[in-house]
């Protein structure tokens, strides 16, 4: 595993801001800013009462996003809701509490999850080839799904190269696009690297997950991620948009992004997601996110043994941070870690998880997904506090 340190990471990120900040990355989550999220040592947490809502306040105050908004939920199964801002910059409307987002990336946890259901009931293997379940469909410039396998497509150690970039026009243009159509562009490109031998994070990967879901089931994704996760936990807010749904269904604080550094915030809450699709389409609230992941670690979706595979991670740098099979580990400042996965997608950016005892959990939304990697730090450093104090009380 040949991992770049943070500040490598750091300084590639610097040399794409303006690339970025031209063409943000709309589809599915921002590589460089939750990957420096997971490298970066967090920031000292605060016990203070209200620290929590401070850091939301501070989000809002200085680093100028619309608004922010927090559900943590302590050692006592006790919860709490958080919001800063304004949800609805025309009208001047509050943040709805525990509002439904975009959730991005956090999506990939979910295929995941349904794809290591499908390893215990034997039905997909780890170490399976890409091939087995879909002969013949991954060929391109040192890119061979004979030589691919599962784990790698769920541990970003596939090779395969990132579409992101590349969809971002049909994106905003709230362009369908089916998954096949995905994979297309991505084999466009060349493999970063050979299988195994290295750690990047790609879209791809998931959407060939996702693929296999359906062809080992018969069955949409968006069903069986329904069926076997959000139905089978409980999640009352959760969802996969289905083809064509452009909006968020329940009440929610409004998504922006800017055109350009200092211009004004573009209201970009209905979209297509479905360039995102296995790896970012899913809509929830922070509160079904912090229900879904303390079940996740408790044991109360995956069996033994795949909770295990789904927790061994490659690590990311050199701080304790490391990514599994569809989540991420990352070290508290108070001791010990936690387990989530954030989420950019246009409008919104999300981050959170779990305590690794699972007794503790905090998710964290800001309405737009930040420009800079300064930002997104802070919107760690929230839930570093809160999943903090929560393990205090």
């Amino acid at each position: 595993m040949h991992a770049q340190s943070w500040h490598t990471l750091r300084s590639f990120c610097r040399q794409q801001g303006g690339r970025r900040r031209a063409a943000t990355a709309a589809a599915a989550v921002a590589v460089c800013a939750m990957t420096l999220g997971a490298l970066a040592p967090p920031a000292a947490s605060s016990a203070r009462p209200d620290a929590v809502q401070h850091g939301l306040d501070a989000l809002v105050r200085s680093d100028g996003l619309p608004a922010a908004l927090a559900s943590v939920q302590d050692v006592k199964g006790r919860a709490r809701h958080y919001t800063a801002g304004v949800g609805d910059l025309a009208t001047g409307a509050k943040v709805p509490e525990d509002g439904q987002v975009r959730v991005g990336s956090t999506t990939k946890t979910f295929t995941a999850v349904v794809v290591l259901q499908l390893v215990a009931e034997g039905k997909v293997g780890l170490d399976d080839k890409v091939d087995t379940h879909l002969p013949g469909l991954v060929r391109g410039e040192g890119i061979d799904g004979r030589g691919i396998t599962v784990r790698e497509l769920l541990q970003h150690t596939s090779g395969i190269p990132d579409y992101e970039n590349e969809v971002d026009s049909a994106f905003l243009q709230r362009r369908y696009l089916e998954p096949r159509d995905i994979l297309d562009i991505a084999l466009r490109k060349k493999a970063d690297f050979a299988p195994g031998k290295s750690w990047a994070y790609s879209n791809t990967n998931y959407v060939l997950a996702g693929l296999i879901v359906q062809k080992v089931t018969g069955r949409p994704l968006a069903e069986e991620i329904d069926k076997r996760v959000v139905r089978a936990v409980g999640l009352r807010h959760t969802y996969f948009p289905a083809a064509g749904d452009t909006t968020v269904r329940e009440r929610h604080p409004r998504g922006y992004r800017k055109e350009a550094a200092g211009g004004p915030w573009r209201d970009v809450t209905d979209i297509d997601p479905s360039a995102s699709w296995a790896a970012g389409q899913m809509i929830s609230t922070n509160s079904d996110l912090n229900r879904f992941y303390t079940a996740l670690l408790a044991g109360d979706l995956l069996e033994d043994a795949q909770l295990a595979e789904m927790r061994t991670t490659v690590p990311l740098g050199d701080t304790g941070a490391g990514y599994g099979l569809g989540i991420m580990s990352r070290p508290l400042s108070c001791g010990g870690l936690y387990w989530g996965h954030g989420g950019d997608i246009m409008g919104y950016e999300t981050r959170g998880g779990v305590t690794d005892d699972s007794r503790a959990a905090a998710n964290v939304t800001v309405t737009a997904v930040p420009t800079d990697v300064a930002t997104t730090r802070r919107v760690e450093s929230v839930v570093d506090t809160a999943l903090c104090a929560a393990k205090q009380k």
